[in-house]
Parts: C-alpha cells; sequence; structure tokens
C-alpha cells in the first residue's frame, strides 16, 4: 500500500461536519446533452488513467501510523458519477446555487474521495459537470486527476473502450502492521536526511539566507497591520458559491500598462471586490488590509502528473484599506517582488518538511486543532491555476467555461480560486451560508477593480471606490471595525 506525504495526510486529517476538503469545479458545455449511459461509459474507459480514483483511504486505530491508500474491492461507478438536473428555467442563478449545495456535501470517506455530477436542464440547452475530489488526492495545479483526462483535444475524437478491472488484494493484517511499523521507524529519517538537501537547493548560499532572513522581518512587520474582522468567525455546513468572469487578453493589457504580473492584477481586482464588501458593511477603514494566504506551486519540472500536493503558501496583504486603484496595485506588486525576491515560500514548506518527523498520531491532533483554533492572521485564500488556451472537448461537447471551487476552513469564511481557459479568466468565490450573504458584493467588485484599472482609466473613469473612513472615537471602541 502507498502511505499519505505529510501535506496530503494533513488535509484529509482536517476534514469534519462543517469542513469538506475538497477542491471542484463546474465545467459548462455546449449542448445537446450527452446520454448517462455514454457519459458513464467514457468516465468507466478512462479510469485506468487515474488508478488513485478507484482507491479508498485506510487508517488505523488512534492514527498509528500514515493514512495509505487500497484499491476498493466494492468500487462501482455509478456511485460516483451522479445525475441530476437543474430547476428550470436552468437560469445561472439556479446553477449556482444547485452546484453551492453539491460543493457543500462532504464525500464518502469510506469509498474513493471523488464524484462528478452530470448536470442536465440548463438554458440554452447546454449541460454542465461538477467535479469533486478530495484535497488529500491531488492540488489545484496537479494535472493528474479524472476530469484532466476525460477531455478531448479535438470534437470528433476516438471514444475509448472500457476495459475490465480487478481489485488489487489488500496486503494481511500481519503484513499491514509490519509495514507500518517500518514506515513509522524510517518515514522520520527520511524526512530529515532530506532537510539538509532541501535547504540547500533552495537556500544555498549565504546571501540567499540573508535574503531569506530580510523577507521574514518583512512579513513579520505586515503583520501587524490592522486586518478586517467580520472575515473571520465561525462557519456553519452550507455554504454560498458565485463566480465571475474576465477576458484574458484585457487583464494581459492591464500588466503591461500598469505593470507587475497577471497575478498581481488579479489580487487587485479582488482587493476591489473586498474593499466593496467591508464598506457595505461599515468597516472600511484607513490602512485595513484582508490577509490572503496564497498558495504557490513548488511543483518541478520532473513532478509533472504527481498525484498529490506539492504546494506552499505566502501571506499577502491586500490593501482594502487604500482608495486609490493605481497605488494597490503598486502595493501589491511590491509585496508580491519582495515575498519572491526572498524566497518566503520556503518558511511554509520547510514548516510542512518538518512535520513529517511526527507521529501520525500527533499529526493528526495537530492538524486539527491548527485549523479549528480561532485566528485573526488570515482572512481568505486566493490560489490562482493557469489552465489551458485551447479549446476542450467531451463527447464532442465544446467546454464553453470552467468555474472553480476552493474550500473554506475553520475560522475562515470566504476563499477563491482563479482559474484561466481560452481567453476568459473565472474566479470561484466560497462563502459560508449564514456569514456571507452579501458574496455578490464582492463578486461584483472584482469586475470593478479589474474595469478601474484599464489603460483607458485616465479617460473613462470606472465607478469610484468609496473612499475609506477615518478612523474616530468609534473605530478604537471595542469590538469597532479595524482594530486588530
Amino acid at each position: 500500500m502507498e502511505r499519505m506525504s505529510t501535506l496530503d495526510a494533513g488535509f484529509f486529517f482536517v476534514e469534519h461536519e462543517n469542513v469538506p476538503m475538497h477542491i471542484g469545479s463546474l465545467a459548462l458545455f455546449e449542448g445537446p446533452a450527452p446520454t448517462y449511459a455514454d457519459l458513464l461509459q467514457l468516465f468507466a474507459a478512462k479510469l485506468p488513467l487515474v488508478p488513485r480514483y478507484r482507491q479508498v483511504v485506510r487508517t488505523t486505530p488512534l492514527q498509528l501510523f500514515r493514512p495509505a491508500w487500497a484499491d476498493d474491492v466494492d468500487f462501482e461507478i455509478g456511485y460516483h458519477l451522479r445525475h441530476s438536473a437543474v430547476p428550470p428555467p436552468g437560469s445561472d442563478e439556479q446553477l449556482r446555487n444547485l452546484a453551492a449545495r453539491i460543493f457543500a456535501q462532504r464525500l464518502d470517506r469510506a469509498r474513493p474521495l471523488w464524484e462528478a455530477w452530470f448536470l442536465e436542464g440548463i438554458e440554452g440547452g447546454r449541460w454542465a459537470i461538477i467535479s469533486k475530489v478530495h484535497h488529500c488526492m491531488v492540488d489545484g495545479i496537479g494535472g493528474t486527476d479524472l476530469m484532466t483526462v476525460m477531455f478531448d483535444l479535438s470534437p470528433d475524437a476516438v471514444r475509448p473502450v472500457p476495459v475490465s478491472w480487478e481489485p488489487e488484494p489488500g496486503p494481511a493484517v500481519l503484513s499491514q502492521l509490519a509495514g507500518g511499523v517500518h514506515d513509522a521507524v524510517t518515514w522520520p529519517l527520511r524526512q530529515l536526511t532530506a532537510v539538509p538537501t532541501f535547504l540547500m537547493q533552495r537556500l544555498g548560499s549565504a546571501a540567499d539566507l540573508r535574503d531569506f532572513g530580510r523577507g521574514l522581518t518583512g512579513s513579520a512587520r505586515r503583520l501587524t497591520a490592522p486586518s478586517a474582522r467580520s472575515l473571520n468567525g465561525p462557519i456553519g455546513p452550507h455554504r454560498r458559491w458565485a463566480w465571475t468572469t474576465a477576458s484574458l487578453s484585457e487583464v494581459k493589457q492591464v500588466r503591461h500598462a500598469r505593470g507587475g504580473t497577471v497575478n498581481d492584477v488579479l489580487l487587485a481586482a479582488i482587493t476591489r471586490g473586498f474593499r466593496d464588501l467591508l464598506d457595505a458593511r461599515g468597516e472600511l477603514v484607513d490602512g485595513l488590509v484582508v490577509r490572503s494566504l496564497v498558495p504557490i506551486s513548488v511543483r518541478g519540472q520532473n513532478e509533472q502528473g504527481l498525484i498529490t500536493n506539492r504546494v506552499s503558501a505566502v501571506l499577502a496583504n491586500l490593501p482594502v484599506g487604500e482608495p486609490d486603484p493605481l497605488r494597490r496595485l503598486a502595493l501589491l506588486r511590491d509585496q508580491m517582488d519582495d515575498l519572491k525576491s526572498t524566497d518566503q515560500a520556503v518558511g511554509a514548506q520547510l514548516l510542512t518538511e518538518m512535520l513529517g518527523f511526527a507521529a501520525p498520531t500527533l499529526l493528526a491532533l495537530g492538524s486539527r486543532a491548527a485549523f479549528r483554533i480561532p485566528q485573526p492572521l488570515v482572512q481568505t485564500v486566493t490560489t490562482n491555476v493557469p489552465g489551458p488556451r485551447f479549446p476542450l472537448y467531451i463527447l464532442g461537447r465544446l467546454m464553453e467555461g470552467a468555474y472553480p471551487y476552493v474550500p473554506i476552513g475553520d475560522n475562515l469564511r470566504i476563499s477563491i480560486a482563479i482559474f484561466s481557459y481560452l481567453d476568459r479568466i473565472s474566479f470561484g468565490v466560497t462563502a459560508d451560508y449564514s456569514s456571507v450573504p452579501d458574496i455578490g458584493i464582492l463578486a461584483d467588485g472584482i469586475g470593478r477593480g479589474l474595469a478601474e484599472l484599464g489603460p483607458a482609466r485616465e479617460s473613462k473613469p470606472a465607478k469610484p471606490s468609496p473612499p475609506a473612513k477615518r478612523k474616530g472615537k468609534a473605530e478604537h471602541e471595542p469590538g469597532a471595525a479595524g482594530k486588530q
């Protein structure tokens, strides 16, 4: 049996009834919809390309050993590919509401940790596939999941034929115990011996170490900025999910005109969305930030297609208290340049490597505690996954668009995923249902944020950004917005 990596196991352990830890997407296709039988046959034919999708997670009492993968002897494809319909008339709003309910449901941990929902009844004769896969199986940029291999590059691709499959029998109890003991002894040693190599690769010179230390000082300073309070707090089991789109070509025009990277521009647009949200809540003050966890892929060229998580992360302050959009972009550009030039992602990656020394029981307890303890430092997650610039098809039907889903966590009420396909960028906003009824303000604000950064902004100004309130007596009272 293959055992989980430290990071994969962490994603597995932190899940509970209010925090389903799957990532996903909604792929929208032109009509007419295929039959469920044809789609089921296609899924069955593609499964050999992703063996993990016919495997279940095996754990031991008290988490004595790391979770492991084993073939599901009772695998049934029909359980994982579901069939449903959007209520008439099948508008985008009804599609989003149905998708939010589906995304809120936990995956069955007794079965392979994925689902796909075939949805019919969408306006214009269109149809969709919602995919859900547990974060312990793959990261956003891994590339080897079932939905990836489902796609064809032309509408007339040859349809594959399903082949028979027999699950590998699981190991005997004594063999499993012996393997677990061996892994418990050798795994920490392998992690320990890998750390010096990792540090030499990432921080191999005195200059690298100095830059990293300087970056730590800047990161610590940014943690002192006052952050929005209403974005943290308890969450329930239900979700709201919204999306908005933009032109990738227009985003690149902004990048050329204003400087920075595409990701800098997207973060600036998201900053405007949070600014509008906090202004509507009466919380906007000068100097306020929304602190975001920004995942960064550390997947090497030789790791493409590896079915595991290969990510690190940095913390970035979204300057929502800054009224000028160009100044917001400049602040984000300088901050992200500093995080990259001082290799701050090394810190989170090293921490993950160090956690590999811990016994699985301690890793499980620590992961749950870390995610459940209320913390005011991080208010959101913003993750960007580049997609293909060429058209994709399933059973001859063109995929018109794809909208990403990323989970929220304890004390973290909003997360945002970004995905590009053809010339469109999609922002998928996930939020706690009860505490974020105003999710539409955030989604609409992202569009306004891109518009106000456009090259023609001087001649055609976008809708004015609301000014931040000056801190007065009310803002310094207990529980007032802007207070850390």
